[in-house]
Formats: structure tokens, sequence, C-alpha cells
């Protein structure tokens, strides 16, 4: 198996990534065959997972759009992945020309990306560093360079919660994060669910269960499981709602099918 010039020695390349496969569903080229290979078996089940992807980062945008109309120019985003066209600094320092961005990933391969691409840009940085440990996360020094916790912050669990399973407890390093920041602050987040799929559940289960047998369990939580990570939040209008459905630029019904598989919203601390 060759290794690309761009992939860190220190990783695995014969197990397969989510960061990498979702990397691939997006058209990218930072994978590997055993991650195509993960992704080809999940895409059997569930064809339309590119366009699940397509829709997180197309509401992932326009709610970057709304926390700097919103006056906030701080962005923590954590499970960022391996970037793409219309990362959160692209599109944050674009709308707004100095503003703050820190990605936080666990993947060796998104953090070496993040920072090739970040090269050079004095209000953007990369850590490595994992949700399940929010104090480690706040108390970096690249974290704490850019971002001052004294004034809001944009926070994004953007398609990554559903990767952490109850044992490791997400309402709690959620609401460790939640506790950090200022009053004002935005809670941006999607989360996978069985709820908006096109598919009968026993064929999406088949998905469910490529992600656990790569050891990377993809967690399906209800609407209302997924509401509870805005405890001591604020919803912003429309709410927690289909990905498609929140302040769309666009007729929410042209959208794939597949686009509203899973929920998206904002929170305001109060």
């Amino acid at each position: 198996m060759e290794r690309p010039a761009w992939a860190p020695r220190s990783i695995d390349i014969s197990v397969p990534s989510v960061s990498r496969m979702y990397d691939f569903y997006l058209g990218g080229s930072h994978n590997f065959e055993v991650d195509r290979e993960a992704a080809r078996r999940a895409l059997e089940f569930m064809p339309g997972l590119p366009k699940i992807m397509q829709a997180n980062r197309a509401f992932m945008r326009r709610a970057v759009r709304f926390a700097v109309a919103e006056g906030v120019t701080q962005f923590l985003d954590i499970g960022s992945g391996i970037p793409t066209f219309g990362n959160v600094h692209e599109v944050a320092q674009g709308a707004h020309p100095g503003a703050r961005v820190v990605y936080v990933d666990h993947d060796p391969v998104a953090v070496a990306h993040s920072e090739a691409v970040l090269r050079g840009n004095d209000d953007a940085d990369v850590v490595a560093a994992d949700l399940r440990k929010p104090r480690e996360i706040l108390s970096n020094p690249q974290v704490e360079r850019l971002i001052d916790l004294n004034r809001p912050v944009a926070l994004l669990l953007v398609a990554i919660l559903h990767f952490v399973e109850d044992t490791d407890d997400p309402y709690g390093a959620v609401a460790e994060l939640r506790d950090a920041l200022a009053p004002g602050s935005l809670l941006i987040l999607t989360h996978a669910s069985y709820e908006g799929i096109p598919l009968p559940q026993e064929r999406a289960e088949g998905t469910v269960d490529v992600y656990k047998n790569i050891r990377n369990p993809l967690i399906m939580r209800s609407r209302e499981e997924i509401a509870r990570f805005f405890e001591g939040y604020d919803m912003v209008e429309p709410g927690l709602v289909p990905m498609p459905t929140w302040r769309p630029d666009t007729a929410p019904e042209d959208e794939d099918p597949y686009a509203f598989s899973g929920f998206a919203g904002v929170g305001r601390a109060a």
C-alpha cells in the first residue's frame, strides 16, 4: 500500500477513518483505499450519503454567515475534519476580515491538511484534540491565542456528536463547553438520525453497521435526544429542523430527499 506524501508517518493506513470517508463522499482526495472501501459499503445501503454531507456543509456555511451577521466573529469548530471548499475560515473571513477560527480534530490527516491550508493565515489555526476532553481544548495555547472566551464564540459541532457514544458522555462534554463560553455565544450543531432518511430503518441500519465494523460507531439519536444538547441555550428560529429548512437560501423542495436526514439547529447562550 503506497503512502502518499501528505499522509503523516504516524497513521495506520490500513484502518478506515471517519473523516477520510467523509472526504471521499465529498469528492476529496485525502483518503486511502481502505476508506473508500468502507465508504462504498456504506453507500450500498444509503446511496444518498454524499447528499447528506453536502447538506451539512451548506447548513454550516449559512450558520457561519448568520453568526457574523449577529456580531459573533470567533469560531471554534470541533470535529472539523479534512478541509474542503467553503470551510469555516473562508466563509467567516470572507464575511468579516479578521474573524478568528480554530479547528479541532483528532484525525492526524485532518490536522496535517488543515495546517497546510491555513499556512500564512494568522487568524486561523488547527489543534489536535478530542471533543471528549473539553478542558484540553479550552486550555490549549493555540485556542487561547485566538479565542477570547470573555466574548461570544460560535461553537460548531457539525456531524461530530453522532460519533460519540453515550458511555463517553457527549452531553457532559457539550455542557462543559457551554459553561466556558460567554453569554451570546452560539452553538451550531448537526446530528444524524433515522428520522428523515428516505429509506426503511432496517436498510439504513446497514450503513450504521458498516461504521460499527470499523470501530467508529454511528449513534443515531432521536430529535428529542438531539434537542438535549441545546440545554442552556435559546433556540434561534426556526429551531431544530432538517438541514435544508434552516434559514434556506434556495427552495427546500428543490433539495434531494436525502438532504432531510437528521437535524440541524443553532442555539444562543443566555
